[in-house]
């Protein structure tokens, strides 16, 4: 799977690993919800590909791309995750082959670095951008030992989670332009789904409401699909597991939101400033408005049914 697609340009960006693997996870949710067998053909052919082909057999890791000299901490969770949700047996060897890449290439002194090179797998200096410092957003990534359920995976994503919680407070805004806010936003929910597999409810009600606040305050100038997505997603969860009470009309807004930026082709939008789509359909924004809008359909419908292994 591309990492996105230029609109304006008609061309795909790079393949990437961490897309495929959120792309197997897309696929899945969406062959649980009709049954349709091109949805689990197609979450097949890319878990397949990432197995065969993806894995760099002498670094025994997911690169971030074919032939990328790094690897991502927060990519290989990704992709491990996807391999799972097929709940197929011929890709759980190398899903547990990822989470044991998590745990043993990225760890360092009481975090776990965001990124190696490859093939020395030694970490890249941290810089002031999220995605390459260590942070509460690896939670999210930290899922795939939750997901794999033993207790050595499950001791592994506790320290996590307990590094997460006493960090979290500080990733946001961290930015003092609000771009970089919005794009935090994203990555501060990512923390935020995790957490919903091992509840913390007053972290859980004050980061809704953060990313609440924000999103309204910064989407006039720029917001990211994915951010609505999210957050709904996180609402609706929290509610069903009656965690936080469900914010109705809240709720409704960004469902609306979400729902705006799909495109003609079915997908999705990344995102728009002061008005005006960005020329960029997004995979991940696509899976995660998809699911988003589902939910909050079964919410209203009274049909509510999830796992939380479907969490794209």
């Amino acid at each position: 799977m591309a990492r996105y697609h230029h609109s304006d340009r008609g061309k795909n960006a790079p393949i990437s690993n961490e897309i495929t693997g959120y792309a197997v996870s897309t696929f899945s949710y969406l062959h649980s919800l009709d049954q349709k067998p091109e949805y689990r053909e197609a979450a097949l052919r890319a878990a397949r590909y990432l197995t065969d082909r993806a894995w760099d057999v002498s670094s025994h890791t997911f690169p971030f791309e074919p032939g990328s000299p790094h690897a991502y901490f927060f990519d290989i969770g990704i992709i491990a995750r996807g391999l799972l949700a097929t709940g197929e047996e011929e890709f759980r060897a190398r899903a547990r082959d990822a989470a044991l890449s998590l745990a043993f290439d990225f760890l360092g002194d009481g975090v776990f670095h965001p990124i190696l090179s490859l093939p020395d797998k030694q970490p890249l200096a941290y810089e002031p951008r999220w995605s390459r410092s260590p942070g509460c957003y690896q939670l999210k990534s930290a899922l795939a030992w939750h997901d794999l359920g033993d207790d050595r995976a499950m001791k592994l994503f506790d320290s996590m989670r307990a590094y997460a919680l006493a960090t979290h407070d500080s990733f946001l805004p961290g930015e003092t332009d609000q771009e970089k806010v919005m794009d935090r936003l994203h990555a501060y929910c990512y923390f935020l789904e995790a957490l919903l597999a091992a509840p913390d409810a007053s972290a859980l009600e004050t980061g809704i409401g953060r990313v609440a606040a924000l999103l309204r305050e910064i989407g006039p100038g720029f917001e990211r699909s994915d951010v609505c997505a999210q957050l709904l997603r996180v609402r609706l969860i929290a509610h069903h597991l009656h965690i936080v009470p469900l914010d109705e009309r809240a709720a409704c807004e960004e469902a609306d939101r979400a729902a705006s930026y799909q495109a003609e082709s079915g997908g999705f939008w990344f995102g728009q400033k002061r008005g005006q789509m960005l020329p960029f359909l997004n995979p991940v924004s696509t899976a995660f408005c998809l699911q988003a809008l589902a939910l909050w359909h079964q919410h209203q419908s009274g049909t509510w049914r999830f796992e939380l292994h479907e969490l794209i």
